[in-house]
């Protein structure tokens, strides 16, 4: 890989902190990475290359992840049905979820839950580091 002149680490480097900050506050509404990148002020590929280059993952690795976090710590408050964490960080289909759940987590979000993994000495966990 060739190397990056400074001002294109500097540009993707703020491209990627803009885009994570708004993941990181709309994780659960429909966000795409064309309309991250409009709001960016910046290409689809240029963020994409932000993503790649300095993230080290990609937009739909991230928005998951931050999902998936997010979602760790809603199943630790037992007043939330699966159905409900679910469409609280993002997924229309609670089926959909609970297969990304199992995939990133390595387990049900109802067994994540109910053995006890969600709640370690008395926090939510981020079970897939």
């Amino acid at each position: 890989m060739p190397i990056q002149r400074p001002n294109t680490v500097r540009h993707r480097t703020s491209l990627l902190q803009d885009a994570v900050a708004i993941v990181e506050q709309e994780y659960a509404s429909d966000l795409s990475l064309d309309d991250i990148a409009r709001r960016v002020a910046s290409s689809r590929r240029q963020l994409q290359r932000a993503y790649a280059e300095i993230g080290h993952t990609t937009f739909r690795a991230h928005l998951t992840r931050v999902r998936m976090e997010r979602a760790a710590q809603l199943l630790a408050y037992r007043g939330l049905t699966v159905r409900e964490v679910a469409r609280r960080v993002g997924y229309r289909q609670p089926a959909q979820f609970a297969k990304a759940f199992r995939r990133h987590q390595g387990t049900a979000p109802s067994a994540f839950r109910s053995d006890g993994a969600a709640t370690r000495d008395g926090q939510a966990l981020a079970h897939a580091a």
